[in-house]
């Protein structure tokens, strides 16, 4: 059987190659196994924020820097187009002063900071037009960034206030949508990373309980099982997941790693095998090649 760190560390790869969001990893309170307590390490996936911490009010310097950092950021994508049309915009609303126009300035900022692989920063400025224009629309756009840059967070510190800010923005949407079962499951995986790990993972069951096949919520909670090595309980979720969607690839992998973990090697073989036809990518079909060769 392999270790918990073994585990991790498949999972951190194909959570890096399937860009699939990744908790810091959490463990089970031995007086009470369905309690998460919260582990001092750090993520391991480096954090989509801009290099400009004041988002660059007013200066054209630090607009080079975040082009600079933007560039060499692993997760931005932009091209050097994009980057150069993040600067202009950021020129242009530094410079206005009139309120309506840097309120759609700020919408524009925010959608080429997303495009740069800035979520922080684009959240901020998502923020600033949803605090003008108050919506629903708005504090989801501004939630949905800060969470996109939490998953992203180098730190603890860091997931912290990321997941405080995407919290805060979800609550507006959930006040006027509580059937927002997306928004929910959000809120529940910064609980997760938050000093209340409990409060996420009760989320998470109300989500599930409100809507059985949810998607995102069933692979949360397979994931959780699987950090606090609760291998049953993964499998349960993940079986459930699969049945749901066939064709979730990455469901079909952990259902496999849990069965490994559970001594059922030769269903786990059988779907390590079917998952190695369901998506050619090298980094997932070499873990998954680990993963057989451990299991002969």
């Amino acid at each position: 059987m392999m270790s918990r760190n073994q585990i991790f560390l498949v999972i951190v790869a194909i959570a890096l190659i399937a860009g699939i969001f990744f908790l810091p990893k959490v463990v089970v309170n031995e007086e009470d196994k369905d309690g998460l307590a919260k582990n001092g390490s750090e993520a391991v996936v480096p954090e989509g924020h801009s290099a400009d911490d004041d988002h660059g009010h007013g200066e054209e310097a630090k607009a080079d820097a975040t082009t600079t950092a933007a560039t060499a950021d692993p997760h931005a994508t932009a091209t050097p187009q994009q980057l150069m049309e993040l600067a202009t915009v950021r020129a242009r609303y530094n410079k206005a002063t009139d309120k309506q126009q840097r309120t759609l300035l700020a919408s524009e900022l925010a959608e080429a900071y997303a495009t740069a692989g800035k979520y922080d920063s684009a959240g901020y400025y998502y923020e600033t037009v949803a605090q003008v224009r108050p919506g629903e629309r708005n504090f989801r756009k501004a939630g949905d960034s800060y969470f996109e840059a939490f998953t992203y967070a180098a730190s603890q510190e860091r997931a912290a206030e990321l997941g405080a800010k995407a919290r805060t923005m979800y609550e507006k949407v959930l006040k006027n949508n509580p059937a927002d079962l997306d928004a929910k499951t959000n809120v529940a995986m910064t609980y997760i990373a938050s000093s209340s790990p409990m409060q996420g993972i009760t989320m998470l069951r109300e989500v599930v309980s409100a809507d059985p096949d949810n998607e995102k919520a069933l692979f949360n909670l397979g994931i959780l099982s699987i950090q606090s090595q609760q291998y049953d309980k993964a499998v349960g979720h993940f079986q459930k997941l699969v049945k749901v969607n066939p064709k979730h690839v990455e469901g079909n992998f952990y259902l496999a790693v849990a069965l490994a973990e559970t001594d059922k090697n030769e269903e786990a073989k059988a779907l390590f095998n079917k998952v190695k036809t369901m998506k050619d990518d090298p980094a997932l079909m070499a873990s998954v090649d680990e993963y057989l060769a451990r299991l002969k």
